[in-house]
Order: C-alpha cells, then sequence, then structure tokens
C-alpha cells in the first residue's frame, strides 16, 4: 500500500518529510488539503492532528504526525528496504551523534530560520526588528556550525538524517540571506552538498508540480 502524506509541496515540514521518502527510495502519494482552513476543522483537530498541523503520513492505517517524528518512523522501518541510503547508523554511538545533532537543529537552528521566513515570506515585513534580531542570531548560529563542520562533508561525518533535517529551511531563505552562509567555508560546502542531493531535487520537482 502506497505510503499517503497530507501536506502541501511547498511546507518546509512537508518538504522534510518528502525529502526523507526520497533519500529511502518509498513510493508516496502527496494530498494537499483542498483548503488551508480545513486543517483547522473539527474533524482534522480529532482524527488527524490535535494542534491542526500538517504534515500527516498515513502507512495503511497506522497514522502519524509532526515531521521529524513521521522521519525518524520511516527510517525505523524502511531504512535498507528500497535501497542502501543510511540515514540513522546502526551504531548506537554514531546513532547518539545524529540524535545529537537533530536536536542542535530544533532547537537552535529551525526557531530562527522559521521567524525570518515567517516575516519575511507569509507576513511580508522584512524589516521588522523580530528579522533584524533573528538575523543576527542565525549569524551566531552558523558560525558555530562552521565549527562543527570543520574537517567534515556532514555533521556527523556521513550524510545522516540530521543534515536533511537542516536544509528546506535554509533553501527557502537563502536566496535572500546567502552572505550568512557563503561567508563561511564549511557551512558554504555543506549546504551545496545538500541541495545538490537527487533527494532533494525530486522534492522540489513535486513541489513545482503543485
Amino acid at each position: 500500500m502506497t505510503i499517503k502524506v497530507i501536506g502541501y509541496a511547498r511546507a518546509t515540514n512537508t518538504l522534510r518529510v518528502t525529502a526523507c521518502l526520497n533519500e529511502l527510495g518509498i513510493p508516496y502519494q502527496l494530498d494537499p488539503p483542498a483548503d488551508f482552513a480545513d486543517i483547522k476543522k473539527e474533524d482534522f483537530l480529532a482524527n488527524k492532528h490535535p494542534f491542526g498541523k500538517i504534515p500527516v503520513l498515513y502507512d495503511g492505517d497506522y497514522k502519524i504526525s509532526e515531521s521529524r517524528a513521521i522521519c525518524r518512523y520511516l527510517v525505523s522501518k524502511y531504512q535498507g528496504k528500497y535501497n542502501n541510503t543510511i540515514l540513522i547508523p546502526h551504531d548506537v554511538h554514531e546513532a547518539g551523534l545524529v540524535d545529537q545533532f537533530i536536536f542542535y537543529e530544533s532547537f537552535y537552528y529551525e526557531p530562527v530560520v522559521a521567524k525570518i521566513i515567517v516575516h519575511e515570506f507569509v507576513l511580508k515585513n522584512p524589516e521588522s526588528e523580530i528579522v533584524k534580531r533573528a538575523l543576527k542570531d542565525l549569524d551566531k548560529v552558523l558560525g558555530v556550525y562552521d565549527k562543527l563542520l570543520e574537517g567534515k562533508e556532514y555533521l556527523n561525518g556521513e550524510y545522516s538524517l540530521a543534515d536533511l533535517f537542516h536544509y528546506p529551511c535554509a533553501h527557502f531563505i537563502y536566496s535572500s540571506h546567502a552572505d550568512l552562509w557563503d561567508k563561511r567555508p564549511n557551512v558554504k560546502k555543506w549546504l551545496n552538498r545538500l541541495k545538490n542531493r537527487d533527494a532533494w531535487k525530486a522534492s522540489l520537482e513535486k513541489k513545482n508540480k503543485l
């Protein structure tokens, strides 16, 4: 049975899931809600996501929401089934480090980048004080990442779910804030590796068709 993802192809959280599906070679169907207001209706809240968020993934009768949880589920069940891509290493110590970088992304990176995306692209207020502060915070965060990536192609050495989680947000703001990334050689090379992965290109192709 084909996996079904409820979500908008252009949304960063949905892109995180579709990139994971593409990395693992898993067939899937993307079903965007007919209207954004639908995800706040009683049926959606009761049966799909209690806080009215997307994406939501169905694997047969199994339902799971929240993009990072969805991706971890997909890795746990399907890693190695369709291809040889490893997103979470089998070694417990290496897997622990991947989780470490995932938490860095969740707590220090994504909250800052998300503020910029919301105020620049959604609220159309790029000159707000919130954006200015967020850009200063992102500058500091990327400075840390440049050190983390010293001598490595990816955060944990080999490409992993942690790297995958970082790119969707970066994709949306890089064009307007390339200087923050490009002035740091390790970050710039890392970003280029991520955006050139076939799985990401496949997610963008679907995005552009919807």
